[in-house]
């Protein structure tokens, strides 16, 4: 694996159960990240769906990790409404986000409890960032990852109702990132299509994160 990192703020970003020892959702999440710090965030899909299909856990698996997914960004937002020093639209903007994200993580656990599973417990994470810039560069690489991953996990769902509340999570997610993007001066819809990669690079990628 190489040594020169895409998004080095990825690799710093700390995922830690209070017991220490790591669910399947967590141990997919944190890979997702080392996959995005080493390759970039178009890679984070082809992982995830491996992932997933390699660890056999159903729609209730997959929206386990989608739910630690959305603990992650739900935790990075509201911590940011005082750590991020934000002001005027920005500031309007961390708190919609914020707000969007923690009614994703009520919603991805009533629906597996609906399905009859245990939501997974939620995580400490620790975000490398000391100023507003240092913020929105971490809060466009989450959100870019977070719409990658979801599309990962797609096609591993079963349930067309799975299906379906996933893709109204994951078009919000796109939104978010749009607006990050416009908050960095950068284009909020870069590529027609979210790149794909073919299987001889994704096998590349997922051999140093899965045993």
């Amino acid at each position: 694996m190489s040594n020169e990192l895409v998004h080095p703020e990825l690799a710093d970003v700390h995922v830690d159960e209070d017991s220490g020892d790591l669910s399947r959702s967590e141990v997919i999440l944190k890979g997702a990240l080392a996959a995005g710090a080493v390759y970039g965030v178009a890679m984070v899909g082809p992982f995830v769906r491996n992932a997933l299909a390699m660890s056999g856990g159903g729609d209730v698996g997959i929206l386990n990790f989608a739910l630690t997914l959305e603990y992650l960004e739900s935790t990075f937002y509201k911590e940011a409404k005082t750590r991020a020093k934000a002001s005027g639209e920005l500031k309007s903007l961390i708190g919609l986000l914020a707000d969007d994200e923690q009614q994703h993580v009520e919603a991805l656990t009533a629906s597996i409890k609906q399905l009859g599973g245990k939501p997974v417990a939620e995580p400490k994470f620790d975000f490398p960032y000391d100023n507003t810039a240092g913020f929105l560069k971490l809060a466009q690489t989450f959100e870019d990852t977070g719409v990658s991953a979801y599309n990962g996990a797609a096609p591993s769902i079963t349930s067309k109702e799975v299906l379906g509340a996933a893709g109204s999570i994951v078009q919000v997610e796109a939104r978010h990132a749009a607006a990050i993007r416009l908050q960095n001066k950068q284009e909020p819809a870069p590529d027609a299509f979210d790149p794909s990669l073919d299987e001889s690079q994704v096998l590349t990628a997922v051999k140093p994160f899965i045993q």
